[in-house]
């Protein structure tokens, strides 16, 4: 199952999930795309060039007009470039560990 695929937005007592806005065309999108499928993570992504409400949804949630937008939790985590600096830091995998998929 593909992160993009998760069926299920949520894991037993860990909140609504990982959510992750984007659109068709961002090499941002597919950046934190791939890097969240290379950690395992299961994760729900919203196309908001296919769903103008979500957009909106998106723009109420973040604060922000640009994608990717990415939320583990309830917590906003930002862009690409917000999710890799956790990476490097080493702050990504204790955020992800309720969201990783059964191997």
């Amino acid at each position: 199952m593909s992160g993009r695929d998760a069926s299920s937005l949520e894991t037993a007592g860990s909140g609504p999930g990982i959510v992750m806005y984007t659109t068709g065309t961002c090499s941002y999108c597919w950046r934190a795309r791939d890097l969240l499928e290379h950690k395992g993570a299961a994760f729900h992504e919203i196309r908001v060039d296919k769903d103008v409400e979500q957009r909106e949804v998106m723009r109420q949630r973040s604060g922000r007009r640009t994608v990717p937008q990415i939320f583990i939790g309830e917590q906003h985590i930002g862009g690409y470039d917000d999710l890799a600096k956790l990476e490097r830091t080493g702050k990504l995998d204790p955020l992800l560990a309720p969201y990783l998929k059964p191997a």
